[in-house]
């Protein structure tokens, strides 16, 4: 498996998938179609576009690349036999192996009820071919930047939740402390107490 960069097919090996510097990073997009002329159209321009492109040639392919890569889209082709569009974006997400990546998904130009379909299985845009590289890209650069804004809102909630979490097991730990405190208080006023009436009975019989 290769991922196409501009002008060259580069071993992923050699890619760090964690390098998430802003501004530095190339955003990489896994291409699914089971046509192979149209995947090498589409990892050619995509690579002049400035992205990385991982192919698959079917979603069980997609499924098991994205166990060792992580991608920022996945452009999946609706019209795939072996296994459809909408079912690999399904089996995608259920693997939670695709992290915070966003689906686009491509149906024909007079295909109306596919591209309801994809909206409406979860996909987060579609394209109709044949389409225009240009309107791709936008959408692709759209995708992901709300993809990327929802997973930092998600992360920051699950912070949060921790906070509030550890927030409250402070609180508990510091009313059980309070009530300790009190037992004792009152364990060393019966006894100040007790000490005072000893006192005061040995006086007496002393008198």
């Amino acid at each position: 498996m290769h991922i196409f960069r501009r002008g060259a097919a580069v071993d992923p090996a050699a890619i760090d998938d964690h390098d998430d510097r802003p501004g530095e990073r190339r955003l990489r997009i896994m291409v699914v179609d089971e046509n192979p002329t149209a995947r090498t159209v589409m990892a050619r321009r995509l690579s002049h576009l400035d992205y990385d492109v991982v192919l698959a040639e079917n979603g069980y392919v997609a499924l098991n690349l994205l166990v060792t890569q992580n991608v920022d889209a996945i452009l999946i082709d609706m019209g795939m036999t072996l296994l459809s569009g909408i079912a690999t974006m399904k089996k995608i997400r259920a693997s939670a192996l695709a992290g915070h990546a966003c689906f686009v998904l491509i149906t024909g130009r007079t295909d109306s009820l596919s591209a309801v379909e994809a909206l409406r299985a979860g996909a987060d845009d579609h394209v109709a071919k044949p389409f225009d590289f240009g309107v791709l890209d936008a959408r692709l650069r759209h995708a992901c930047a709300r993809a990327a804004e929802l997973d930092a809102l998600s992360r920051r909630y699950a912070e949060m939740d921790a906070r509030v979490a550890r927030r409250a097991m402070e609180l508990g730990e510091t009313r059980e402390v309070l009530r300790d405190l009190q037992v004792d208080r009152t364990r060393l006023i019966a006894s100040i107490q007790a000490l005072h009436d000893e006192v005061e009975r040995l006086s007496a019989v002393r008198g």
